[in-house]
């Protein structure tokens, strides 16, 4: 009986003395920059082998301060990014970059790029995706002469 009881008062002796645990919020700043793109994924369909798929991402700072893009990052090696800006975009402005997709690897792709700014979303999940057709078979060359 005496274990019961003193089992019981450890118990409750924590129970009272134990705080919870308030979960923080982020400090969600206002007046921050919004990263909002015209689309979130290009979707090239089938091309041809060795295609160009040079394509362009469009957004815009609809936010009240300055947005900043700190990275542009690519899933694979298969995908080139260029032309981000490094420069703060005013808000309302418009901004681009492009990406480029080795259209000599043949077959389904679906490519994720990830783009990190000081948004009130940090970060963005772009999608490229398509199919590259196989490489077109070269004509055989005759070896055989007329007479």
């Amino acid at each position: 009986m005496k274990k019961v009881f003193a089992a019981a008062l450890l118990f409750f002796g924590l129970a009272f003395t134990t705080k919870a645990q308030e979960t923080a919020t982020p400090n969600i700043d206002p007046n921050a920059p919004e990263l909002k793109f015209e689309q979130e994924t290009i979707d090239y369909g089938t091309i041809d082998y060795d295609a160009n798929t040079l394509r362009e991402f469009k957004f815009k700072n609809t936010g009240k301060a300055p947005l900043i893009i700190n990275n542009v990052q690519v899933s694979c090696g298969c995908t080139n990014v260029d032309g981000w800006s490094k420069e703060p975009i005013a808000p309302g402005k418009i901004s681009t970059f492009k990406v480029k997709y080795d259209s000599k690897r043949v077959g389904k792709f679906d490519k994720k790029i990830t783009v990190t700014s000081n948004s009130k979303t940090p970060s963005t999940i772009l999608t490229i995706k398509g199919e590259v057709k196989p490489a077109p078979i070269a004509p055989a060359t005759s070896t055989t002469t007329t007479k």
